[in-house]
């Protein structure tokens, strides 16, 4: 039934309550003193402990403290022959269960036995809902959290403190299967993080349920990966460190908070997609002005921050209406897209390519000076100029384009002017020879703010 601790220094005492309770089926330990008392509680498991209040070189409170001090999942039974009702009043206050008064009847000492095993079930289930109810609104907190900063703190902190973990490292896959990672707490440095990354990526791919990882550098050579499984989809991983072997009643909720991390990370991805259609051109698949316009506002703050340097290149088709004219619209749309590959082709990938607007197109050089943004747009000017389009649609046509070049901090601090600068510049082209590359100065002749409402341009 139980395992039953008896204190007291009476022998006919350990002898008279100890068969007492064997007789209905408990294990008894029976001991004499203080001392003995903390060595049986420090080597066994015991649900009751059943206290003398006077003992040799100490006291049945000493027990009752001690026990709810280092084992507070045990209750405790205290008998005196002490019919007092302060000692009662203050066992009762320091956490006992039952309090008796010698002569103690077996039935009498059975009953409170039992009465201290229901009442220590009742606070096993207690505790077990609370937890269980902490693990459920930690778990909807992180598979409903979007920023992936406050889901990594949540994450890693709700991993330290219902799995025990000394240590955290989460990692993502991606589409392809490469794995990175999201976020750590208590971790000392990259270094270590990719040592770590290292040794659980072979295992990554296959990763069904919980492996334990052994021999792993640093403070915490045991690891326990848990799989971050949406469905049947793999999106990553939680990685938790020990000094030893993990606690063996941790898979319930260490399942359940990585399930919970799996969700977030679907939503968050889901939710990229849809920023990514609202920045991105519906025909080119180039980036819009709604972009531009945040990523401008971001690149001057660092700029201002860093003293750093960036330039706007814009450039428009030279005679492009001809083509919508005589091949139609849909041929039109066709070179369009084909040009956001030219022009992609031309620029690095940390660079920003956009579809301003018809025939118009914007790229941010990111940490690029003038003198730079000019070599780039003359390259672009060489490819467009030596490009022969539409050839899988039976065409092969000749096109040019002016492009205008503006720089930050050279020519404005302001993202408004320093657009109006690279448009004028280019404006400049198109009045003159065409096919040419202009860097913005001052007095340029604006552009009419007709031309920016046309569909297509010339």
């Amino acid at each position: 039934m139980a395992r039953l601790l008896l204190v007291d220094d009476d022998k006919m005492a350990r002898v008279h309550y100890g068969d007492s309770l064997r007789g209905v089926g408990h294990e008894v330990t029976t001991v004499a003193t203080m001392a003995e008392a903390r060595e049986a509680l420090g080597h066994g498991r015991y649900d009751v402990v059943v206290t003398d209040l006077l003992l040799p070189e100490g006291s049945g409170m000493e027990v009752l403290r001690y026990t709810k001090e280092h084992h507070p999942g045990i209750e405790v039974v205290v008998i005196t022959g002490l019919d007092k009702v302060d000692p009662a009043v203050r066992a009762l206050k320091s956490g006992a269960a039952e309090y008796l008064i010698k002569p103690v009847a077996p039935e009498v000492l059975q009953h409170a036995v039992n009465r201290a095993l229901a009442t220590r079930e009742l606070l096993q289930e207690n505790a077990a809902l609370r937890r269980y109810v902490s693990l459920l609104e930690t778990g909807q907190r992180i598979s409903t959290t979007l920023d992936r900063g406050r889901l990594m703190t949540t994450t890693c902190a709700a991993f330290l403190g219902m799995a025990a973990a000394s240590a955290v490292m989460l990692v993502q896959r991606d589409a392809q299967g490469k794995a990175r990672v999201l976020g750590t707490q208590n971790l000392a440095g990259a270094s270590h993080e990719n040592v770590l990354l290292s040794r659980l990526a072979p295992y990554l791919p296959t990763l069904s349920e919980a492996r334990l990882l052994e021999g792993l550098p640093g403070p915490w050579p045991c690891g326990l990966a848990v799989p971050a499984q949406d469905g049947e989809d793999l999106l990553g991983c939680a990685l938790l460190l020990y000094p030893s072997q993990p606690p063996a009643d941790i898979a319930e909720a260490t399942n359940f908070l990585a399930r919970s991390l799996a969700l977030a990370l679907r939503n968050q991805g889901r939710l990229a997609q849809v920023e990514d259609l609202a920045y991105l051109d519906d025909l080119t698949h180039l980036f819009n002005t709604r972009y531009l316009h945040l990523v401008l506002d971001r690149e001057v703050k660092s700029a201002q921050q860093t003293h750093g340097a960036f330039s706007l290149l814009f450039l428009d088709l030279d005679y492009f209406k001809t083509v919508n004219d005589t091949l139609g619209h849909l041929m039109g749309s066709q070179l369009l897209v084909e040009m956001a590959h030219v022009l992609k082709g031309c620029v690095r990938d940390r660079d920003v390519a956009v579809r301003y607007g018809g025939d118009e197109y914007v790229v941010l050089l990111r940490g690029t000076d003038s003198s730079a943004a000019l070599k780039v747009a003359e390259r672009i000017r060489r490819t467009v100029e030596k490009h022969r389009f539409l050839v899988p649609e039976g065409h092969a046509l000749s096109l040019s384009t002016c492009i205008g070049v503006a720089s930050f901090p050279e020519h404005t601090q302001d993202k408004a002017t320093l657009l109006d600068l690279a448009d004028r510049a280019m404006y400049r082209g198109k009045k003159g020879s065409r096919n040419v590359v202009y860097l913005a100065g001052k007095d340029l002749e604006a552009t009419p703010p007709a031309r920016h409402s046309q569909p297509t341009g010339g």
